[in-house]
């Protein structure tokens, strides 16, 4: 069975290493499914979820990512994220409160520059819940 080497990685750690059968995430243009020997592409993702199909295991790994970088090379697939959560670390919670804040940042923005940087945080905060949302039904 061919597998391919996925690494998910933050500014602040690495998140995933592993071999993996398939591996799904958010590019910027739909999603993208990768199994082994894909074609090389580098391309920008956008915030969701990350599935990956384990190869030791058969289980999925899932991990939220907020933006970031795909980089495809033949045998290994890497994921360079803005941000990246575990899908057992997410809180539902405090994702819904973030949004609510950035939804009334929206409101009391006063510069297009405020609106904008609110409108980014909202945007994240709903790929969050629907990323969550997801995380439920599997």
């Amino acid at each position: 069975m061919a597998t391919i080497q996925v690494d998910v990685v933050s500014a602040e750690e690495n998140i995933f290493s592993g071999e993996a059968k398939f591996v799904a995430l958010p590019g910027e243009s739909g999603e993208l499914g990768i199994l082994p020997r894909h074609t090389p592409l580098i391309t920008r993702i956008k915030a969701g979820a990350v599935r990956i199909e384990r190869a030791d295991n058969g289980e999925e790994e899932f991990v939220f990512v907020a933006g970031g970088i795909l980089e495809i090379q033949p045998g290994k697939v890497t994921v360079l994220a803005d941000t990246a959560i575990r899908g057992r670390d997410l809180d539902e919670a405090k994702a819904l409160e973030a949004r609510k804040q950035a939804e009334q940042a929206m409101k009391n923005a006063k510069t297009d520059v405020d609106f904008a940087k609110a409108q980014g945080e909202f945007a994240t905060m709903a790929a969050q819940i629907a990323a969550i949302a997801k995380l439920r039904r599997r």
